[in-house]
């Protein structure tokens, strides 16, 4: 009997000491081996009971195996144990006092008390329910069994159980008793899906074959950063990197750096920008000269030399002064430009048509005598509307117009070349479209000098 509580103080420090894999779904087969205590009640009051429990002047054991168990995980912290166990009683009241055989087979479903406290890395509690059958003296009969239990483990497949519980019969043919047991537990099928040495319960990556140091996950490129946390899996690089190559030393990526092979700047995304223009020599159609974006990285040519970059200047070929856009001064007055942009406001037109109204030709004409006046001179019509009706109709209307005063200038003389007309529709309102006179100051032509 000292020996069974020697061995009941071992099991408490294994307890205090190792690490606990409780059985679950990757490990779902234990089987069980080791000695049993039987004790029959002694005393009616729940009191009397535990003190029987507690004391051990009555317990009954074999000193050998005398119990066997097997065991299937079910799901969710369930398993369900069988068990056969057998036992001398030699103890039924007081010491000594009898002397037959005990056996018993019981199933119960135990429970991991783990899915409710959380796993304790150390401690594997549980509790179980179930029945079986009891023989006493060539007696037997099904009982209900109930009780708690701990396994602690010394690997991943061998560990210590106890368990103690008590059997209530449901007839006088076997007296209630309590049962308890300690001995060696070998749990065994356990998953490894990928085949990578690393179960199922502890691989990060249980689908995919991987290294132990990473907990299962691969690290395909061997640069010593698993896949999940590398940018770049396939292909070896720097911790610094996320895993991935900088094979310029830029300090940038080589899947982020546009320029691989040369070192530049974050920036830039990793290309070089030699004259600083912001344009990346990869870009740069001038990578030694500074230059706009605009123009490739190159400096704008003007090619007349006037002054007035090609981009800005309307005569690229020829020399003009900035204020004239580049172009030469235009051969006419100030005087004259006004007095064709202010007889152009008098060019009235049908309501919603393109032809023009009574007397409109006579202002037509003195523009015809000013334009005759300035041959070198260009010039731009433009047609405008009011808001009124679908922007779409007003933009064919007023292009219909600004080409109605074109063909009448030219009708009277006028070279078409120096002519351009253009319709705006309802965009450039000169007043407000919420009143009749605005409306009618926003249906207009415009005439302007274009050199």
């Amino acid at each position: 009997m000292k020996r069974l509580k020697l061995a009941v103080i071992a099991l408490f420090t294994l307890v205090a000491v190792s690490n606990v894999n409780a059985q679950d779904e990757n490990n779902p087969w234990a089987v069980g081996f080791g000695v049993n205590v039987v004790d029959f009640y002694n005393g009616d009051n729940f009191t009397d009971q535990i003190k029987d429990l507690l004391g051990n002047s009555d317990w009954n054991i074999i000193p050998s195996i005398s119990r066997i168990s097997g065991e299937k995980y079910l799901d969710k912290g369930f398993s369900l144990q069988l068990a056969g166990s057998l036992n001398k009683i030699e103890t039924l009241n007081t010491k000594d006092d009898s002397d037959f055989l005990y056996w018993a087979v019981d199933a119960v479903v135990k429970y991991d008390l783990n899915n409710l406290i959380g796993d304790t890395s150390w401690f594997d509690p549980f509790v179980y329910l179930g029945g079986g059958y009891t023989s006493v003296d060539s007696k037997g009969e099904g009982m209900l069994n109930g009780g708690v239990g701990f396994n602690t483990w010394f690997n991943d497949n061998l560990g210590l159980s106890f368990q103690t519980g008590t059997k209530k019969g449901f007839s006088d043919n076997v007296k209630s008793h309590y049962q308890s047991s300690l001995g060696l537990v070998i749990k065994f099928g356990g998953k490894d899906t990928d085949g990578d040495g690393v179960y199922d319960k502890d691989d990060a990556c249980p689908d995919v074959a991987g290294l132990k140091e990473f907990n299962g996950c691969p690290d395909a490129d061997g640069d010593g950063i698993k896949d999940s946390d590398d940018a770049c899996p396939n292909v070896a690089g720097l911790a610094a990197m996320n895993g991935c190559p900088d094979a310029d030393g830029d300090g940038v990526a080589d899947k982020d750096d546009m320029c691989p092979n040369s070192k530049g700047t974050k920036a830039n995304k990793g290309c070089p920008d030699t004259d600083g223009d912001g344009v990346v020599d990869k870009d740069d159609k001038c990578a030694s000269v500074a230059g706009p974006a605009a123009n490739g990285g190159c400096p704008w040519p003007d090619t007349d030399g006037d002054g007035v970059l090609d981009k800005d200047d309307k005569c690229v070929s020829v020399a003009g002064p900035a204020s004239n856009n580049g172009c030469p001064e235009p051969t006419i007055t100030k005087e004259a430009t006004d007095v064709i942009a202010f007889t152009a406001k008098s060019i009235l037109f049908n309501s919603g048509r393109a032809s023009f109204k009574p007397g409109v030709s006579k202002q037509l004409d003195a523009i015809v005598s000013v334009m005759n006046k300035y041959p070198k001179a260009t010039f731009a019509i433009g047609g405008h509307t009011d808001s009124s009706g679908p922007a779409a109709n007003n933009l064919r209307l007023s292009e219909k117009r600004a080409i109605a005063v074109r063909d009448y200038l030219v009708r009277k003389g006028v070279d078409a070349t120096r002519l351009e007309a253009k319709g705006f529709g309802e965009g450039f309102p000169v007043d407000s479209n919420k009143t009749r006179a605005g409306m009618a100051n926003n249906r207009r032509v415009e005439i302007k000098v274009t050199n």
